[in-house]
């Protein structure tokens, strides 16, 4: 069998495996659980949970088993390096699953009715271990950086609509976004929870995007100072560490800046929440602003598209300081437009990924084919940090 066939294959005993183990958890959880716990919600928690920490448990397995880093081979740091990049995916994966599954569960409850959805709840488990537990394996097997850019809009989709629905107060949004989550209730943890995960996210697909740009660098630098007789082959970007540490360093405040409006609730931390919910736009600014030389690979119409939307985003804040809109609609739309962004970003870059690896492909195939001479250090070395068998 075929790298991809042998990838389903190990999907399908991932499925069987995830589904008996969510349902035996969901059943002794059912028996034994106190009273308390026995609540609805928590009940959702509690299957969202077992569903998530199996689909973490099959990509975990899924990802490292090929890892080359995870030996002592290269001193001590790559194991350390691989053991954090698997750590970070699997925060990831486990937010995703976590709020998709709860806001699912939640969906199939209002359409079954409480009583009803009771019973079947250690099934409804099983069913979603065993698909999360098939999914996440194959997508480990198979994993680059597409895969991971979109996975960020259905766990904030999920979360911000349970928060939403879940919320007791029912004329929330007459305000801003900051007053669904400025309470101890369920809806607005859920809230904000979405929010701490969310920037974490940013930061953890981040420093994989950023690693892909470097991946890229090197190899044009190498296949330009192998051919400097044709420059169309490669070229060089000057001042390259710089524009990727400016990068880096807005990237990592963007994500650190939805943390922050998470963690610091507005009406005991207002200075600090309002640092960090009106400190965003001008991290986004900045980004859109300085974008063609921060990331000049990326395509002209990205470009185009992130100056539009930073027009859009100051034209509905004018509107709103004429009276004319709300701030919860500003702010919704300067949030969804930055994660758009960065999922257009994210997808910009596995992209360039999949162009490279493609380029080092045709590349081998020539030295194969003997139409250029093998060099001292091949192409293949250079990989991106996401690949799972690196």
């Amino acid at each position: 069998m075929g790298r991809h066939q042998r990838a389903e294959t190990s999907g399908l005993v991932s499925f069987l495996v995830c589904a008996v183990i969510g349902a035996i958890s969901m059943n002794l959880y059912m028996e034994y659980a106190p009273p308390i716990w026995q609540l609805t919600q928590r009940r959702f928690m509690v299957c969202a949970g077992i569903v998530a920490l199996c689909g973490v448990f099959s990509f975990i397995i899924g990802y490292g088993r090929k890892s080359r880093s995870l030996n002592l081979r290269h001193g001590w740091f790559a194991p350390i390096r691989r053991v954090f990049e698997i750590a970070s995916l699997s925060v990831v994966y486990a937010a995703t699953i976590f709020l998709s599954s709860f806001a699912l569960v939640g969906v199939a409850n209002d359409m079954m009715g409480n009583a009803i959805f009771s019973g079947y709840i250690s099934s409804v488990c099983a069913a979603f271990a065993g698909v999360v537990g098939y999914m996440t394996f194959v997508q480990a097997e198979m994993m680059n950086a597409k895969t991971i850019a979109g996975l960020l809009p259905f766990f904030v989709v999920s979360g911000v609509a349970t928060a939403g629905m879940t919320t007791d107060d029912p004329y929330w949004y007459l305000n801003n976004f900051s007053q669904l989550g400025d309470r101890s209730t369920f809806a607005a943890r859920m809230f904000n929870s979405t929010l701490i995960l969310a920037g974490s996210c940013i930061i953890i697909v981040s420093y994989f995007a950023i690693s892909e740009l470097v991946a890229t660098e090197r190899l044009q630098r190498l296949w330009h100072d192998r051919t400097k007789s044709d420059p169309n082959r490669g070229y060089e970007i000057p001042h390259f560490a710089a524009r990727i540490a400016v990068l880096s360093l807005l990237l990592t405040v963007s994500g650190l800046a939805f943390i922050g409006i998470g963690v610091f609730r507005y009406t005991p931390h207002h200075i600090l929440h309002n640092v960090c919910a009106k400190g965003l736009p001008a991290v986004m600014l900045l980004l859109f602003g300085l974008l063609p030389w921060l990331a000049p690979r990326l395509s002209k119409a990205v470009m185009v598209a992130s100056d539009l939307t930073a027009l859009v985003c100051a034209a509905f804040w004018a509107n709103m300081m004429l009276g004319h809109n709300t701030l919860t609609n500003v702010e919704a739309l300067a949030g969804m437009a930055f994660l758009g962004w960065f999922i257009v970003f994210s997808r910009q870059i596995a992209a360039i990924e999949a162009d490279r690896v493609a380029a080092q492909l045709l590349h081998a195939q020539a030295i194969e084919g003997g139409f250029e001479q093998p060099h001292d250090e091949p192409d293949q070395q250079i990989e991106s940090r996401i690949a799972a068998d690196r």
